[in-house]
């Protein structure tokens, strides 16, 4: 290691001329007078450009030895011989020459050298989270635009600012009280907005004070935000777990102390909706004020069978009964091939889906490994499904050269991919032409599992069929049916003995009759002759 030096520099000027006067000032003969500044060759750059730290500004030269000391013991942390060592010390020397910044701690430099910890302690949160999503190479699309959507939406703006050792529980806690008041105000513009917009819809156009009163609300609509969709509580533990996931990884690799803020956030309780049969009083309640019961509704076996038989002349009609009795997904229904399907075992392998991305569709694998699954067909499907294959090649003569083969068992006219984001806007227009009650696509699949349950299939088998990594997910999500069909159980018990129905409906009329209760028959043992009797007979 070089020895730095230390330097004096004067800035008198000559009054004629406007030049510093340098070593020719009459006052640098005074210590005190002018600025101390030090001088250090640092370690060649990788590229093998020479490096300098400079720093003046000191009012002594004590000043001065005492900053050139602290560069001098820093650069001696590492071992001679450790050439990557010295360069990581001397790129930080250089960094605070370049920002500016005061030499870092001497003792926390050491520690972080020899525990292999990054020497940049100012990394922020946000320097952070870009360079962990980077690295997160093996999610499936899917996953990682949610993970960028929750970095770019709440944890840049609340957090990004901060440094990452210095990240802390508090910090995290004011980020989703934040994002909690800002879901009243959504809430509350979005009403403003609803409100406006249903005033419009009931003005009449006609009339001129009717037409200047829908002006004015057309006005008022275009100076509001738009409708906007609230961070639910459902929605922010997935926030906080990225979050968890990326500090994890700044731990692992010793960027910040092993101490993760974001496991030790307590969030408000969420509440995930439970799956509801359409029953006749909850369908009049629809028809009265529109409002589904709760986002996840099912039909009943006979709707069910409304449906489809309204659809039976749809080119779609086998997709919409694979999902609604083998209860598989939109991507998975959408994406499966011929090669999936074996008619001779009467089964149907779930390898791929269409994945909706924005409005750009790709392929991909199921959403889980336990996605990955075989799924039994029965006679009426395994048949309906070579049906189908041979319209589609019918399809396929009168189309000609415009054929697109894409090997899938569902497909547009022309064979080319179906859309999910269309075929669910399709199923929509179907289910209201057939004036049934509202469900979504998605909701098809808990049909399935429903007719599953109904007709007394283990939770275990409807699970794989669902492609449930665990049999606890079936039983969260379709709580509210079992117990549904727990009661129906209950009713078919109890109708197995009628009588017993209709003394309990008798009793209520007798009962103010009787002075005493009722005395039901007792068993009475036979007496001994009699018992001696029934003994010879024997």
């Amino acid at each position: 290691m070089k020895k730095g030096t230390i330097t004096r520099r004067c800035r008198c000027t000559d009054p004629t001329t406007g030049k510093e006067l340098g070593a020719s000032c009459p006052k640098r003969q005074s210590r005190r007078h002018g600025t101390y500044g030090v001088f250090q060759e640092l370690d060649p750059a990788q590229n093998g450009d020479r490096r300098r730290f400079r720093r003046g500004g000191f009012e002594s030269s004590t000043d001065a030895q005492e900053e050139l000391d602290k560069v001098r013991a820093l650069m001696a942390i590492p071992e001679r011989d450790d050439a990557w060592g010295r360069t990581q010390i001397s790129d930080m020397l250089e960094d605070c020459v370049k920002e500016k910044t005061p030499l870092p701690d001497y003792d926390e430099t050491r520690r972080r050298f020899q525990a292999g910890q990054t020497l940049n302690s100012k990394i922020t949160v946000a320097e952070w989270l870009d360079f962990w999503l980077a690295g997160r190479r093996r999610l499936r699309r899917t996953g990682a635009k949610r993970y960028e959507c929750s970095i770019r939406v709440h944890l840049k703006p609340h957090l990004g600012h901060l440094r990452l050792d210095k990240l802390r529980v508090h910090h995290i806690d004011t980020m989703f009280d934040a994002i909690n008041e800002r879901n009243i105000e959504i809430q509350e513009q979005n009403a403003q907005r609803r409100a406006v917009r249903d005033e419009l819809k009931a003005t009449p156009n006609k009339g001129a004070e009717n037409r200047a009163r829908r002006r004015w609300l057309r006005a008022q609509l275009d100076a509001m935000p738009p409708f906007r969709r609230v961070t639910g509580l459902n929605t922010q533990p997935h926030i906080r777990n990225t979050l968890r996931a990326a500090l994890n990884v700044a731990i692992a690799q010793q960027v910040m102390p092993a101490f993760n803020p974001a496991a030790h956030v307590e969030l408000l309780p969420g509440t995930k909706p439970k799956a509801l049969i359409w029953t006749e009083e909850r369908i009049a309640r629809w028809r009265e004020t529109s409002r589904k019961p709760s986002p996840v509704m099912v039909w009943t076996p006979e709707q069910t069978a409304i449906f489809l038989d309204f659809v039976a002349g749809d080119r779609l009609y086998m997709l919409w009964r694979l999902i609604a009795f083998r209860g598989t997904r939109r991507g998975e229904a959408c994406g499966v091939r011929w090669e999936d399907h074996s008619a001779k075992a009467r089964s149907l392998a779930i390898a791929t889906q269409l994945v909706q991305d924005g409005w750009e569709v790709h392929e991909g694998a199921p959403k889980t490994n336990s996605g990955i699954r075989l799924i039994a067909l029965d006679d009426d499907t395994n048949d309906g499904l070579l049906t189908h294959k041979t319209r589609q090649q019918r399809e396929r003569e009168a189309w000609g050269e415009g054929w697109q083969d894409t090997g899938r068992i569902f497909t547009q006219e022309d064979g080319s991919l179906l859309h999910p984001g269309k075929v669910s806007d399709l199923f929509e227009r179907l289910v209201k032409a057939a004036d049934l009650p509202p469900i979504r696509l998605h909701d098809l699949r808990h049909v399935a599992a429903t007719l599953m349950l109904a007709a007394g299939t283990d939770v275990k088998v409807v699970s794989e069929t669902l492609g449930h990594s665990d049999t606890r997910i079936t039983r969260d999500i379709y709580q509210s049916v079992l117990d549904d069909l727990a009661r129906d159980a209950a009713e078919k018990v109890v109708q197995l003995v009628p009588h017993a129905r209709k003394q309990l409906a008798a009793v209520p009329e007798i009962a103010p009759k009787l002075d005493t209760p009722p005395q039901l028959p007792r068993m009475v043992p036979p007496r001994k002759d009699e018992a001696l009797q029934q003994n010879r007979s024997a």
